[in-house]
């Protein structure tokens, strides 16, 4: 899955393209050796923000056979590109179902892209210098990977790119630096999701890869991770990473305690082969990525081990690893914390590659064999930590005490949640005694309402904020209050119905409950559009109320003639007096106007509407007509269902 940069052939075969975007999580993993030393501050990201990091935003395109990711610096990290993610989080990866953090005790995480497609791209870039007397350094990182997979060629395909810049000298380092996709590639380890998408999703659970900078002593470094969506703007994908907290010159496992009986010893990850050697290179002694010695071996000893890098991937080569039993290990509990009404809070410290947890008790506690694992007591508790290296050696121990407080977050409502300001009702919030209350309403401050009880008087979400003796602030439970005023009526305009012929009536859609009185000739009165049926005309109330029992009184009369009329002035004055300053038809009896057009004497439109309301005024284009006799034209649709047509003259007065 990974590819040198930029080195992609258009004319590699392809059977599936793919997107993705990028979650970077950088650990706290630290290797047990005895030439181990921090890397920079917030490599990791463990401060929990962007401190020390550059983020970028840009577009991806092919170009050629190329695939071309151009990225310019944003301010900082962009809403929905550079995201952080703590390490609080339980959640799972949608199409993977792995977790977004790590499984390696990283506390934080920052996700690149999104799930837009767009031809998106986005960067994050960290600068550092190796120490003057480091000759052997290096770092290891954590990817997971998740590719929708479409048909695209190979350079149109979405990518998660780590460039690794020798800034002193200005060159790459080809042999850290890296391309990664999901096919054309010799990587193992890729699933189909079971997902439910249109386009197939592949996904690679977490792995490691390690980047090895010896021999750059005295350089400044930068490592960028860039992540792009499909060239065709299309398709989503996404990756995770998480880089070591400690960077080293020697092997995860090559420093151990005198009393281990086990010495695991880890070579780089992210190569397909491994072969191990004693001091000579003449006796190999194991094939795989980790080298168990049992019993320990003699302090001093000195082992290799021969890398075959996957194709494209790396380069080959021979490391040495000198094995010290001068490990020393230090548990760390972290500091006493408060937990309010059992809210998770998180103990421990990050953890360090190669050391064993385990916590007792474990009631509380999500898992009691991680270095960080989240607390939930009901009641004050005190976690001992034992740590010790993986070969069971350098047992040490800490402690400490998570205090349990509870504060009452009920809430008691006195009166209506809802209800009808005329109708002499009431709220009224109360909440448990505490050393501090503040009431909120809809997320503001309510000036001066600091006491248990609250009477409302405007609609809105209501709570309070509590405090107690020991430092706990907790929202009680939220309190939607609806406090309603009735409409004032109104009179509908008056509707003509053929006599005996069915005609809708329609009420405004203000209320919940409606009813029509008197009911007679509706079919029924507690509708909003009754049908009325009758030779009579009648005049209508309509009783319309709200959820919160408001009462609106509205009038409909309903006049019923014997048939369908339509009547057109002979002469109208758009002169803006207020009388007579439109042409249009009357109409009584039609349900549907399809159209009234007026035309000069020469044939030309002057106006043409499917309206009854407003009719012409009389101007054309903005430019008032002169007095002239106009000829018009009528088509409707009647209650009785029949299509009229009517055609007449009107005389425009000046």
């Amino acid at each position: 899955m990974l590819q040198l940069k930029k080195t992609i052939s258009g004319s590699t075969p392809l059977t599936i393209a793919l997107y993705f975007f990028v979650f970077i999580l950088i650990s706290s993993s630290v290797p047990s050796s005895l030439s181990a030393q921090s890397c920079p501050p917030n490599i990791d990201f463990e401060t929990g923000n962007f401190n020390g990091w550059t983020c970028y935003t840009g577009i991806t395109s092919a170009v050629g056979d190329q695939n071309q990711i151009s990225l310019g610096s944003s301010s900082g990290p962009v809403y929905n590109r550079h995201t952080m993610y703590s390490g609080n989080t339980r959640e799972l990866d949608p199409f993977g179902n792995f977790p977004v953090l790590c499984p390696n005790g990283s506390g934080h995480s920052i996700k690149l892209g999104n799930s837009q497609g767009g031809g998106q791209a986005e960067g994050i870039s960290y600068e550092f210098t190796i120490p003057d007397n480091a000759n052997s350094y290096s770092l290891i990182y954590h990817y997971a990977v998740v590719f929708q997979a479409p048909n695209h060629r190979v350079n149109e395909q979405p990518r998660m790119e780590i460039e690794i810049t020798n800034v002193t000298d200005n060159s790459v380092i080809n042999c850290a630096s890296f391309t990664f996709i999901a096919v054309g590639t010799s990587l193992p380890g890729f699933k189909v999701s079971n997902s439910t998408d249109t386009t197939a999703v592949l996904y690679k659970d977490w792995s490691a890869v390690t980047v090895d900078l010896s021999g750059n002593a005295g350089k400044t470094i930068r490592m960028m991770y860039k992540t792009a969506d499909c060239t065709f703007r299309r398709h989503f994908g996404y990756a995770y990473i998480d880089v070591d907290s400690e960077c080293s010159g020697s092997f995860l496992g090559a420093t151990y305690c005198p009393d281990d009986t086990i010495v695991n010893v880890t070579a780089p990850f992210g190569y397909e082969g491994y072969t191990w050697f004693d001091s000579s290179l003449n006796n190999v002694i194991g094939t795989k990525q980790v080298l168990t010695l049992t019993p320990a071996p003699r302090s001093g000893t000195t082992i290799a081990v021969k890398l075959a890098p996957y194709l494209g991937f790396g380069c080959p080569k021979t490391l040495y690893a000198r094995l010290l039993d001068t490990l020393l290990i230090n548990a760390a509990a972290g500091v006493d914390v408060l937990s309010c009404n059992a809210i998770p809070v998180n103990i421990g410290t990050s953890a360090k590659n190669g050391w064993k947890y385990t916590w007792t008790p474990d009631v509380g506690l999500n898992n009691a064999h991680i270095s960080n694992p989240i607390a939930m007591p009901v009641v004050t508790t005190s976690y001992v930590v034992q740590t010790n290296n993986a070969g069971g050696g350098c047992k040490t121990y800490d402690t400490v005490i998570v205090k349990a407080s509870a504060i009452d977050t009920s809430m008691l409502l006195t009166g209506k949640a809802s209800y009808c300001i005329n109708n002499n009702d009431s709220a009224i919030l109360k909440v448990k005694p505490a050393i501090s209350i503040q009431w909120f309403k809809n997320g503001f401050i309510v000036n001066g309402a600091k006491q248990p009880t609250l009477k409302v008087n405007s609609s809105g979400l209501y709570y309070a904020l509590l405090s107690n003796i020991d430092g706990c602030n907790i929202n009680s439970v939220k309190q939607p209050i609806v406090i309603d005023k009735a409409r004032p009526g109104i009179t509908y305009p008056v509707i003509y119905a053929i006599i005996n012929t069915p005609l809708e009536l329609s009420a405004r859609p203000i209320g919940e409950r409606i009813v029509w009185k008197p009911g007679t000739n509706l079919n029924n009165i507690n509708s909003f559009n009754p049908v009325f049926t009758g030779a009579i005309e009648r005049l209508y109330t309509i009783d319309i109320k709200t959820v919160t029992e408001c009462l609106t009184v509205d009038t409909q009369m309903v006049k019923t003639i014997s048939g369908v009329e339509i009547y057109v002035p002979t002469a109208f004055t758009p002169n803006n007096d207020g009388k007579n300053d439109y042409l249009r038809p009357i109409l009584r009896g039609i349900k549907e106007l399809r159209y009234f057009r007026v035309f000069n004497r020469w044939g030309n439109a002057l106006y043409a509407h499917s309206k009854e309301q407003p009719g012409w005024n009389g101007m054309l284009n903005g430019t008032p007509q002169q007095t002239q006799t106009v000829v018009w034209m009528f088509e409707g649709v009647g209650l009785d269902n029949t299509v009229y047509t009517r055609k007449g003259s009107t005389l425009l007065l000046r």
